[in-house]
């Protein structure tokens, strides 16, 4: 069995919403709202690797925070070790891939279709 993939994830809060962005057709878990983030180059910590994907992806300048959340999750295409930071950052996002952005409330967040992954941070920031 291959290595999880690491993947990290921004969780960005701000007047009561979360920044959370709509997966491309084509891509794996296509039509899925996730917290912005991605993949951990070898050569890259969990900071350097959100801050990069956070740039490109939404041309922000992030501040890093702690750990929220981690988990391991195996789809049948792949396995996942995702970890969810907080984080913050000044200005306002611009999604840089056409994907489509949005800032949601916690009580709208469950209602939103999220990659299974996700589940567990989702129930607690939606309560």
């Amino acid at each position: 069995m291959p290595a999880p993939t690491v993947v990290v994830a921004a969780v960005i809060e701000r007047d009561g919403c979360f920044l959370v962005t709509l997966r491309q057709a084509g891509s794996h878990l296509a039509d899925h709202w996730e917290f912005p983030g991605g993949k951990v180059d070898p050569a890259e910590s969990h900071a350097e690797a959100l801050r990069r994907e956070l740039h490109e992806e939404l041309d922000i300048v992030a501040e890093v925070g702690g750990l929220l959340h981690s988990v391991t999750h195996a789809y049948s295409e792949r396995t996942v070790e995702l970890h969810f930071y907080r984080c913050v950052f000044e200005g306002d996002a611009k999604p840089m891939m056409g994907q489509e952005m949005r800032w949601v409330s916690r009580a709208d967040l469950g209602g939103l279709p999220f990659p299974e992954a996700d589940r567990d941070l989702i129930a607690v920031l939606s309560s």
